[in-house]
């Protein structure tokens, strides 16, 4: 599978995890904590499949900036979430400029 779509779909896995994980913490449902758990379980086999193609250094700097796009993007439709200040909008696109840099070139493996 493409390295930039296993990094998307741990992202997704991710932004599953935790929005259950905060359901649990706010109303006690198990129901929460086991599928948060489980999509924990979904990352760590997306993120052995990610360092299968690449080195530690990019699968994780790919990982922080796909799944910071991704959660922002996701809680502010889902969760109705919001960033506060223009100082936050403005490291968000930092982080989104920092994607594409890490994606430049030749990826290590």
């Amino acid at each position: 599978m493409n390295f930039i779509l296993i990094i998307i779909f741990l992202s997704l896995a991710e932004f599953v995890g935790d929005s259950n994980l905060k359901s649990y913490a706010r109303n006690n449902r198990i129901r929460n904590l086991i599928i948060g758990l489980v999509a924990y379980v979904v990352v760590i086999k997306c993120l052995i499949q990610a360092l299968k193609q690449s080195n530690l250094i990019i699968t994780n700097g790919m990982w922080n900036a796909i799944e910071t796009v991704t959660e922002t993007t996701l809680a502010y439709f889902i969760l109705h979430e919001r960033l506060t200040n223009w100082q936050q909008w403005v490291g968000l696109g930092t982080i989104v400029l920092g994607i594409g840099f890490l994606n430049y070139g030749k990826r290590p493996v």
